[in-house]
């Protein structure tokens, strides 16, 4: 059976990323998925200096749940018009981790603008280490919010979407 995680890489305590994090996660669970989930703004996680970082046990620790899912779904913030900088870093710790994984992206941003911000990012997993990107991602503004919940049903029904996308990607690339 395949494995999948849901990563928040947003250190927002009120982050809209977070909260598309927490309904994909609970929609892989309704759909009986073995999936993890992951808030990176609990981890502590150092900075990548390409020497120490990875020895330390925050970053082994993110590396090993990486590694041992088939599926992911990133869930980040879009500030200046590119995925959070905590998203980069994670992927500078984690490495090789990502390798052909399969991972779809839930993204919150200030403004409609940025709406393909999320494509470097998704090349630099593709091309450094041959993860199948899911092509239809969730991007959302905060008018898709009130309070601590998703308000636009167009945004909840894109968020399962993506769960769903992410399951049959998996599957098939897996069997």
């Amino acid at each position: 059976m395949a494995k999948y995680l849901v990563i928040s890489t947003s250190g927002n305590p009120g982050s809209n990323s977070r909260r598309m994090g927490r309904t994909a996660f609970a929609h892989l669970q309704k759909q009986g998925a073995d999936c993890a989930w992951i808030d990176i703004s609990e981890m502590d996680l150092p900075l990548c200096d390409a020497d120490k970082c990875y020895g330390m046990p925050v970053s082994k620790k993110l590396s090993a749940a990486i590694k041992a899912a088939d599926g992911i779904l990133v869930a980040a913030p879009v500030y200046n018009y590119d995925v959070a900088a905590t998203a980069k870093n994670m992927i500078e710790l984690t490495g090789s981790a990502w390798n052909d994984k399969v991972v779809g992206f839930l993204c919150a941003a200030g403004g409609t603008a940025s709406y393909m911000s999320v494509m470097a990012y998704a090349n630099s997993l593709m091309l450094d280490f041959r993860c199948v990107i899911v092509p239809r991602f969730v991007f959302a503004t905060s008018e898709a919010f009130a309070g601590d919940k998703i308000s636009d049903k167009k945004i909840t029904a894109r968020v399962e979407q993506a769960t769903k996308d992410l399951v049959r990607f998996t599957e098939a690339l897996r069997s």
